[in-house]
């Protein structure tokens, strides 16, 4: 395929994923959207593969082919409730290439250098551009292999740590080893002196030790955040995951990857400050301290009790009611109640009642969990209502229904100066005349945390698995 045309397949590619990424960011648009995506990220493979210079195209097409088909299976097998682990475990396969990619480089750049005149000049596709590039260029070149090494490492390890709390396979409590942040800082000092060392000529080893320290720095890092910042977490991977590939375009003269790992960086980058203020936390203090942590002062004492409530009164409530609004958390997603949680919202519509839902922004284990939950039990977009669009309306609501959520719907962060999450802004869920809440058990959830929501006079517990209560819930309403 000639230049010119590969350059216009390269620049349609990064129109569609930056029409893919405005698209997600509707409930209405977003099906469209990956499927821009898809097209987008298909036509990139393509004229990659038909690039003059592009030598074992057909050999990259044949490896492809059996990821592609991991890839479809392994989609089809996890479930929704496991989309955010899966999430990290892309990010973490994208560290690692940008890492083996980078050191590959590298590897050619010293091949080519220690061949003759005459042997350079017969050299095609990006051996051919290496042997071309002036001293200044290598160097340049140099800086991006060491920033694409570094940024890499860092994703992988901690995608993969991220990957193991998300699954339940490593303790979602922060650990970190003696030392802390300065263990953290000590490492990537020793990585800027290897940095140093590479410019100036050292030789592979440097590289390599980075990324092994830079591993390191990700696995320590991620180990030190709480369970409960795995959102945040997550989106932060997402950025590194992008900058890597921005890195490891400029090493390829790759101008779709420098664009799409821009477009990516960015996107996470700003995600997670969204993220971050709806936390009312600053992204330094959620990377380096973590959700959880060490208490401020002594907690607030709680007085009162878990007063427990069955179907048939959560169903004499519900029948009385005007307005409802469902809090959806990661409950909810374990047992797999969202189609439950439709057909009650459909039943209670049909009676003429006001049902609605209120989604805070780290809602789950992923941003925009909850919204793609509902969206698969085709509950309508137009009743699925931000935080700030439904916080008011509490104190209008007679019914206010809790599923499996913590932390987004805990008066302590108002209440207690001293809680780990205090001025977090929150779900006023309390404020409704009564609140049920759906839990399995009277535990603090994920993060530790204690509810003073689930003592409060106007509070009654649904204990039980949620799908299980909520479709006894649904026998008693018609």
């Amino acid at each position: 395929m000639p230049l010119g045309l590969v350059s216009a397949a390269y620049v349609v590619a990064a129109v569609l994923f930056v029409l893919s990424l405005g698209g997600l960011s509707n409930q209405e648009s977003a099906k469209r959207a990956v499927w821009y995506g898809v097209v987008g990220m298909a036509l990139a493979f393509f004229a990659t593969l038909l690039t003059p210079g592009v030598g074992g195209g057909w050999l990259v097409l044949l490896m492809a082919i059996p990821g592609a088909i991991g890839g479809a299976m392994l989609a089809k097998r996890v479930g929704m409730t496991e989309m955010p682990q899966l999430v990290a475990a892309m990010h973490s396969l994208v560290g690692l290439a940008a890492v083996f990619i980078a050191i590959n480089a590298e590897m050619e750049a010293r091949h080519v250098a220690g061949l003759g005149e005459e042997a350079r000049r017969a050299l095609t596709g990006f051996a051919g551009v290496l042997a071309h590039k002036s001293g200044v260029e290598l160097n340049i070149m140099k800086v991006e292999v060491f920033l694409g090494v570094f940024i890499g490492a860092v994703t992988f390890t901690g995608s993969v740590i991220a990957f193991g709390k998300l699954a339940g396979k490593v303790d979602g409590k922060p650990k970190q080893l003696p030392g802390g942040h300065m263990l953290n800082a000590g490492a990537l000092a020793l990585c800027v002196i290897l940095g140093i060392m590479y410019l100036a000529g050292a030789g592979l080893w440097t590289v390599v030790l980075t990324a092994v320290i830079a591993g390191f720095i990700g696995w320590n890092l991620i180990m030190g955040i709480g369970g409960a910042d795995m959102p945040v977490v997550v989106s932060m991977l997402n950025s590194y995951s992008g900058w890597a590939a921005a890195a490891i375009g400029f090493t390829l003269g790759n101008d779709l990857l420098i664009v799409v790992g821009a477009l990516v960086g960015s996107s996470g980058a700003i995600l997670s400050y969204i993220m971050c203020k709806a936390m009312n936390r600053s992204f330094v203090s959620v990377i380096l301290g973590g959700f959880g942590g060490a208490a401020k002062g002594p907690a607030m004492e709680i007085a009162g009790e878990q007063i427990a409530i069955d179907a048939d009164g959560v169903a004499a409530a519900l029948n009385d009611a005007d307005s409802v609004i469902i809090v959806p958390g990661y409950g909810m997603a374990v047992a797999q109640a969202q189609q439950s949680v439709s057909e009650l919202t459909r039943r209670l519509r049909a009676k003429g009642k006001n049902v609605r839902f209120g989604i805070h922004p780290v809602a789950g284990r992923l941003p925009g969990h909850m919204n793609v939950l509902l969206a698969e039990a085709k509950v309508p977009y137009d009743i699925v209502l931000e935080m700030d669009e439904i916080n008011d309306d509490f104190p209008e609501t007679d019914v206010a229904i809790v599923i499996g959520s913590n932390d987004v719907v805990n008066p302590a962060a108002q209440e207690d100066p001293n809680s780990p999450i205090a001025g977090m802004p929150v779900l006023e869920v309390w404020k409704a005349k009564q609140v049920f809440v759906s839990k399995r058990g009277a535990g603090t959830g994920y993060s530790g945390i204690e509810n003073p929501l689930f003592y409060k006079d106007n509070t009654r517990m649904f204990y039980g698995d949620a799908k299980k209560s909520l479709d006894e819930l649904l026998t008693k309403i018609a």
